[in-house]
């Protein structure tokens, strides 16, 4: 091992989370195959499968009964995404036993800054190894994951996927590109088949021409700073994130059976919107624009949205959706979605013309809406609900995980 390479980040990536946290609070589950639906019903996808399900080639989007004969003997749970965000805080609190998080960057996965003497590879190691066994010592043993050490957090986590599962490596400039000339274009993070397609037709077609790419050449093909950002990180720089912030607050749910009836479905869609507006008053925004949609029979379309006067109010944001709602005129419905955007912090709210707030203040529904908040969060959830409540709702709706936003604990009530 060469003692002179030093690395700068660690990448910790949990493998098959959904799967491993079942088999962690099950352990008659372990080294069984096991798939996590959003609901246990025959045409259900699976969401997640543990290694022994990926082992028979079942994978994200394999249906229930397409499972079963793939794999007999699999072993199917419906997603609990409450317990997820448990075992989430568990695992954060085992690694920080061994090193500080910089970054969470999605339930299963977060990355680490090295300093000093820990840049240096053997240590760096030592460090990976003791943060996964204090993970088996601390959350669980049935949670295992694998660990990429980098220059870059780019090459950290591509690192980390070199050997799924469980597995630990590391990339600096030194060994690159010959240590990843084996691998597709759309197997480094964040090159989609429609990126794959763009690079392509640069005359981009593997990975060794892809890391000589210049940063303008790689700007210009991406058509954005975001190719000039990837490849510096390729390359080994150390690309700090830019700062986000938010810029809407959304939630959907895919209906099965009878919740697939528009009034059903409507009801669905009121109580998703509720959910979303309780995240937009604790975190401190008023919406500007409402825009709802569904997917039709026949997997069409339909979308209706328009802005509104900045509120944070439950009941203004129901009516406004209702008037939506005639304009959509759904019939057999498969998904439904909600969004609130155009987004104003409360420090920056300047009231419309005809209204007699003063600037930054709360209307009395408002205020009233966050006291029903206080008191769902109090006493449970639903304790108070806001018209008739949906039937066939999935447990925890609007609180579910999502590409890279870990739900608070606090959603898990309202």
């Amino acid at each position: 091992m060469p003692k002179d390479i030093t690395v700068q980040m660690l990448y910790l990536d949990m493998n098959s989370y959904f799967a491993s946290v079942a088999q962690q609070v099950e352990p008659e589950l372990r080294g069984r195959p096991v798939g996590i639906v959003t609901t246990l019903h025959e045409s259900a996808a699976c969401i997640a499968a543990s290694y022994d399900a990926k082992a028979k080639g079942i994978r994200v989007g394999t249906r229930m009964f397409e499972a079963r004969a793939m794999c007999p003997g699999i072993v199917f749970r419906a997603a609990r995404h409450d317990i997820y965000v448990d075992f989430h805080a568990q695992i954060k609190a085992a690694i920080e036993r061994v090193l500080p998080i910089e970054a969470v960057h999605s339930v299963d996965e977060v990355s680490c800054r090295l300093t000093g003497n820990a840049q240096r590879l053997p240590n760096a190691l030592r460090l990976a190894e003791a943060a996964r066994q204090s993970i088996y010592k601390h959350a669980g043993v049935a949670l295992h994951c694998s660990i990429g050490l980098g220059s870059s957090r780019l090459l950290a986590k591509i690192a980390g996927e070199l050997h799924k599962p469980s597995g630990t490596d590391w990339l600096t400039p030194a060994v690159l590109p010959d240590k990843l000339a084996h691998l597709q274009l759309t197997d480094m993070p964040g090159i989609s088949r429609s990126m794959n397609a763009r690079l392509e037709a640069a005359g981009v077609t593997d990975i060794p021409t892809l890391y000589a790419l210049t940063p303008r050449h790689a700007r210009a093909i991406w058509r954005s700073v975001s190719g000039e950002r990837f490849i510096r990180a390729l390359q080994g720089e150390d690309i700090p994130d830019p700062s986000t912030k938010a810029h809407s607050f959304g939630h959907s749910q895919v209906l099965s059976g009878a919740s697939r009836s528009p009034e059903r479905a409507r009801l669905i869609m009121r109580r998703l919107l509720v959910k979303a507006a309780t995240r937009l008053r604790r975190g401190g925004y008023f919406a500007t624009y409402l825009h709802i949609s569904v997917k039709n029979q026949n997997y069409k379309r339909l979308g209706s949205g328009a802005k509104i006067p900045a509120t944070q109010d439950s009941f203004a944001l129901l009516a406004h959706m209702e008037q939506h709602w005639q304009r959509l005129a759904p019939q057999k419905v498969f998904t439904t979605s909600v969004m609130l955007g155009g987004l104003v912090s409360n420090e920056n709210h300047t009231p419309d013309l005809f209204e007699s707030r003063k600037v930054g203040s709360l209307t009395e529904r408002e205020k009233l809406c966050l006291t029903l908040d206080a008191l769902n969060h109090r006493y449970g959830r639903d304790t108070i609900i806001f018209g008739e409540p949906p039937r066939g709702m999935a447990a925890f709706s609007g609180a579910k995980i999502a590409f890279g936003r870990v739900p608070l604990k606090v959603e898990f009530n309202e």
